[in-house]
């Protein structure tokens, strides 16, 4: 019976090895990172306009209670609501006894920072840019270190009072307030 040559198996062996390295499936990537209506948080300045009224017209900043507070209606939660949603209930509150028949605009003025970190040159806290994606966010933080896995990143978002956290391309739309993390490629 012939022997067969232990050096000759181990390079069978890693052979095989190889191979399977070089016809890797594609990493499943998790897509259902829900996609809702923009949402107000802490973070977030507004221009809030009401028709005719110069005096209750301005930029008014999110608090890290979640709320604005406008002159004659004091504090009115805005954390989690639309814009839309947030411009119905000021007129709610000052038609009930300030306005007659007021009329008011929300549009957000400055949105809330995003924030990335791992293996970008400078991580950190960054300005939300209106249409970016992960790569975009990547490139504001001054592009990938030698290490970085450059296919996919994980992002963070709260949704619903939610933390949502999943694997995505980095073609990937990122809202204000996610926080992105480059993970280190394996080789």
């Amino acid at each position: 019976m012939a022997r067969t040559n232990p050096l000759f198996l181990f390079v069978v062996l890693l052979g095989l090895v190889c191979s399977a390295c070089a016809q890797q499936q594609p990493v499943e990537v998790f897509r259902a990172l829900p996609t809702k209506p923009y949402t107000l948080a802490a973070g977030d300045k507004l221009r809030i306009i009401v028709f005719s009224q110069d005096n209750l017209s301005n930029i008014y900043a999110v608090d890290p209670q979640g709320r604005i507070t406008m002159p004659l209606i004091g504090p009115v939660p805005a954390s989690g609501k639309t814009t839309q949603e947030l411009a119905r209930l000021l007129e709610q509150k000052l038609r009930s006894n300030y306005l007659r028949e007021p009329k008011v605009t929300v549009d957000i003025d400055t949105y809330r920072p995003f924030f990335i970190l791992g293996e970008v040159v400078n991580s950190g806290q960054y300005p939300f840019v209106s249409g970016m994606t992960v790569q975009t966010a990547i490139a504001i933080a001054g592009g990938f270190t030698p290490r970085a896995n450059q296919n996919e990143a994980q992002v963070t978002r709260q949704q619903d009072g939610k933390v949502i956290i999943g694997t995505v391309p980095i073609t990937y739309p990122v809202q204000p307030g996610d926080t992105i993390l480059v993970k280190e490629r394996w080789f």
